[in-house]
């Protein structure tokens, strides 16, 4: 049996040689079915036809055509299964590389625990005496304003250009994505972003402006993180408070003051979809530099409001219909040179800025806004055709509390302080001095010298008219500017001590202790050299100049509050007087007619430097120290301009609109008659008045200072200046009313202090 069956199983391996074949798909057919070749089925010798199934066996095969219609049939389906098989692959394996590239950037950046929203850049708002804004400073350019605070255009206008579904995504839209890669595709460029707002946001707190694949991921990672830790309405409120609109001004607040001279919450409509607008090329569209642009963007904007549904086909009329307010040009107006005298006290003051803050100062922007026209209109008739570019003006009240400050023709143009960092000579302005040291002495306003040619070593003095009057009072001298007189009062008080006057007033500047000193040959600020006069005004009590009220915080805690309250006496009641009458005949009589103020007693001094290079006028009333200068920045000299030309010209019409409405009142109470020298007192050789004094408002001064609190009673003899006001102030206490607006807001009642008896409340 065993020899049958082997023997049957030779005779099957003689007969056919049948072997085992692995299926193999390189034989792969063109229409893509998967099918075995013929050299891959099990064959018989000799045949090369397959064998059939049993399922087939007695059945013809089915006809050619009708096997290659099921082939192709076969193909397309088989494509279409190779398509989504690979794609189902592709998109594991993408998967995986995502996540793979997102493992690996997550990893290099910091913990999650870690992560916290920078601190926005501090701004420091600087506001007038009456509460309003002068201007900001700081990186940011604007305060931070709260969502409630703001227009609600903005918002509304922001989310429906940049990011219509930003109450409904999770920091990351796939929607917007994929509308902004098919349109790119379609248009063949970059025309739409996805990103979200808050993706924006994270990307302006945390990333570089970088594009590549790493600031992607991590300003993905940023941005879940965000709209996990904080609300819808607070991501908003950083990115409108944060974002660049062009021009510096990074935030809402910044932006609606630099384009359009308001604030955030003022904007209307079309002033809302212009900022909106911005937001895609913050310097192509910006309505300073292409007004054109910035409307048709605009235009683009409301219609998208419209789609969302947040304003009707009538609200854009509206808009339309509305031009946008324009500011000027960015930063304009004197109170810019205000701002940055600020800021270079705050951070003496204080040291680093390192919060929000909010700095309180002296300016009455009434005022301010006086001076400058003052400035502006007198160069603008007259500054052509004599030579004069540029001009400065100080105003002070008596306690040294500037008022109003104009450092320049125009600070869009130049940024520099001619009013505080400039430094020329003052010329007969000087004067008052070495004729208030002389007074000091023992001379008197009707004491008298020989006006004639004189010569001090290899100096001699000439007067301006190169003419000379013989025998004069010391009142006409100085009314006349008199450099003569002047040279011999130096001579005979000594310039060392006409230096510590003037420094004990005020100037801070070195002075050189020479003959010339009388004609000015020092340099000095102009708001030294204003606030020096300022004593003459105030009964002889030194100004010390100051800007800040008071810096605190934006939660009102208060960092430093000035203390000017209790100042020295620098000069006697009796020279104050005589220095008074003498420079008010100045205005009546002398060289400073063109400063004459109807219906008001004034009194100052002109100066005018070698070949007209600088020229000034000094003076003062009840109410204000104002001084004014004109000249050029390189020095070059202008067609015969004084001191009682442009100078005077200027003070007199700033001091005119400074005191419209005001009822006139005489110069430091009305202790002597301006226009009669006679009534002027006996003067002492001596600096400091005794007890005996004549009683003025410097002996009841003293009288306060001598008395316990207890029992003091204020009774003075004087009337009590006409526009003086008690505010209640624990600090300085100008004149309230100049210019309509109130130094500080009332406060609980207090005791009278000196500067109470100073201004007369």
């Amino acid at each position: 049996m065993g020899t049958m069956e082997h023997d049957r199983s030779t005779m099957a391996g003689k007969g056919t040689q049948r072997h085992r074949v692995e299926p193999s798909f390189d034989g792969k057919r063109d229409d893509g079915d998967f099918r075995v070749d013929a050299d891959d089925r099990v064959s018989g010798r000799g045949t090369s036809s397959p064998k059939r199934s049993p399922r087939s066996k007695g059945k013809a095969p089915p006809p050619r055509g009708k096997r290659g219609a099921r082939r192709q049939s076969g193909g397309l389906t088989g494509l279409l299964r190779r398509l989504v098989y690979w794609c189902f692959v592709l998109g594991i394996w993408g998967g995986i590389a995502v996540a793979g590239i997102v493992l690996y950037y997550g990893a290099r950046m910091p913990s999650a625990s870690t992560w916290q929203i920078p601190a926005r850049p501090p701004n420091v708002k600087i506001v007038s005496v009456d509460g309003s804004e002068m201007a900001n400073r700081g990186t940011t350019g604007g305060e931070a304003l709260a969502l409630g605070d703001m227009s609600p255009f903005i918002p509304e206008a922001v989310v429906a250009i940049e990011d219509r579904r930003f109450y409904s995504h999770f920091g990351v839209d796939p929607l917007g994505l994929a509308r902004a890669m098919v349109t790119n595709v379609l248009t063949g460029r970059a025309v739409q972003g996805g990103s979200t707002l808050t993706q924006q946001l994270a990307k302006n707190l945390f990333l570089s402006p970088d594009r590549t694949l790493e600031r992607k991921v991590q300003e993905v990672l940023l941005a879940f993180w965000l709209e996990h830790t904080f609300s819808k309405d607070q991501i908003l409120t950083m990115y409108l408070n944060r974002v660049y609109f062009g021009s510096n001004a990074y935030g809402v607040e910044a932006a609606s003051r630099r384009y359009f001279n308001k604030s955030a919450r003022e904007v209307n409509l079309g002033e809302a979809a212009i900022l909106a607008g911005l937001l895609k090329a913050p310097s192509r569209l910006s309505p300073a530099r292409d007004p054109q642009a910035a409307e048709a963007r605009a235009q683009v904007v409301l219609s998208t409001m419209r789609d969302v549904g947040f304003i009707s086909e009538a609200d854009i009329t509206t808009a339309m219909s509305q031009s946008p307010t324009q500011a000027k040009s960015y930063w304009s107006g004197a109170g810019q040179y205000v701002a940055d005298m600020v800021m270079d006290d705050v951070r003496t003051l204080i040291g680093t800025v390192t919060e929000d803050l909010v700095v309180d100062t002296t300016i009455d922007m009434v005022l301010e806004k006086k001076a400058e026209a003052a400035i502006v209109d007198r160069l603008d008739a007259d500054g052509g055709k004599l030579d004069a570019s540029q001009a400065a003006l100080v105003s002070i009240d008596g306690t040294g509390a500037i008022r109003a400050l104009v450092g320049g023709r125009d600070y869009a143009t130049s940024q520099f302080n001619r009013a505080v960092k400039a430094k020329r000579q003052p010329g007969s302005a000087f004067k008052p001095f070495v004729y208030a040291a002389a007074l000091e002495i023992g001379a008197r306003p009707s004491s008298v010298r020989n006006d004639a040619p004189i010569r001090i070593g290899n100096w001699t003095p000439e007067n301006y008219e190169k003419k000379y009057r013989g025998q004069v009072t010391l009142a006409t001298a100085l009314s006349q500017s008199l450099n003569t007189v002047a040279a011999q009062l130096v001579m005979e008080v000594g310039p060392e001590h006409v230096i510590k006057l003037a420094h004990r007033l005020g100037i801070e500047s070195e002075l050189q202790a020479n003959a010339s000193i009388a004609l000015g040959t020092s340099e000095v600020s102009l708001l030294e050299l204003t606030a020096a006069y300022a004593p003459f005004m105030n009964g002889g009590y030194k100004a010390t100049p100051h800007v800040i009220r008071r810096i605190s915080t934006v939660g009102g805690k208060v960092l430093y509050e000035n203390s000017y309250d209790n100042p020295p006496r620098v000069l006697s009641a009796d020279v104050v007087a005589g220095m008074d009458m003498m420079m008010a005949k100045v205005i009546t009589e002398g060289t400073g007619k063109n400063a004459r103020i109807a219906n008001w007693q004034a009194a100052g001094k002109t100066g005018t430097t070698q070949n007209s290079r600088d020229a000034l006028f000094v003076g003062f009333t009840s109410n204000l120290t104002t001084g004014v200068w004109f000249g050029n920045d390189d020095g070059k000299s202008m067609k015969k301009v004084t001191g009682g030309g442009l100078p005077a010209k200027a003070w007199q019409q700033y001091m005119t609109a400074a005191h419209a409405g005001l009822a006139p009142s005489p110069i430091n109470g009305g202790v002597f008659d301006a226009t009669d020298p006679q009534t002027a007192p006996e003067l002492q050789p001596q600096a400091i008045p005794e007890a005996s004094e004549p009683t003025t408002i410097g002996t009841i001064i003293s009288d306060v200072f001598s008395t316990p609190a207890a029992r003091r009673t204020i009774t003075p003899s004087l009337p009590p200046m006409a526009d003086e006001q008690q505010t209640g102030s624990t600090g300085p206490t100008p004149p309230a009313d100049i210019g309509g607006r109130p130094m500080t807001q009332p406060q609980p009642a207090r005791r009278t202090t000196l500067l109470d008896i100073i201004m007369g409340n």
